[in-house]
């Protein structure tokens, strides 16, 4: 399974939009939404685009270790994201438990990530992974949180984009 892309596909708008506000949510809950530049509905490319400091520290004289710990951190966030988005399609849309099938592809593909992206070692990406998921299950089965995802899909499927500030902004607004 390597090297094998693993791309989420969405049944139709309502989903897409949960996806999206799924990711916001995870997002906010690890408190890096100052990252996000914007968020769309209605592009072809990654729905959440990040600013420049997510990508690239703001100091050259950075040191080893600090570009690592910022490696990792992002690494933590894409994957906090991808189970974000799952998890809100399926728990708050549907629901019900996202499919097994599903979260062992979604696992397989972090170990990848983590060996290819962090050259971590299988059992630190798998503890980071358990963290995650962890994390995600909580946020997602909580029944309080439903209503204001619903509203946040709400907003994000009226405005179609949103930039990172009104984002924040609105989640401000949610009961979170």
């Amino acid at each position: 399974m390597a090297n094998e892309a693993f791309t989420i596909y969405y049944d139709n708008e309502d989903d897409r939009a949960y996806g999206l506000a799924g990711m916001a949510l995870t997002i906010a809950s690890l408190d890096a939404i100052g990252e996000v530049a914007e968020v769309s509905l209605d592009t072809d490319g990654p729905m959440v685009t990040f600013s420049n400091e997510y990508y690239f520290p703001a100091s050259a004289s950075l040191s080893p270790k600090a570009h690592w710990d910022r490696l990792l951190r992002n690494f933590h966030l894409t994957a906090s994201m991808v189970l974000g988005n799952v998890m809100a399609r399926s728990l708050v849309r549907l629901g019900r438990d996202v499919p097994v099938e599903v979260l062992g592809r979604i696992h397989d593909t972090i170990i990848d990530e983590g060996r290819e992206t962090c050259s971590l070692e299988d059992d630190e990406t798998e503890a980071l992974f358990s963290r995650t998921l962890s994390r995600a299950n909580r946020i997602f089965h909580n029944p309080r949180l439903h209503p204001a995802v619903k509203e946040l899909v709400a907003i994000l499927s009226r405005r179609r984009r949103l930039s990172g500030r009104e984002l924040e902004e609105q989640l401000s607004h949610l009961p979170l």
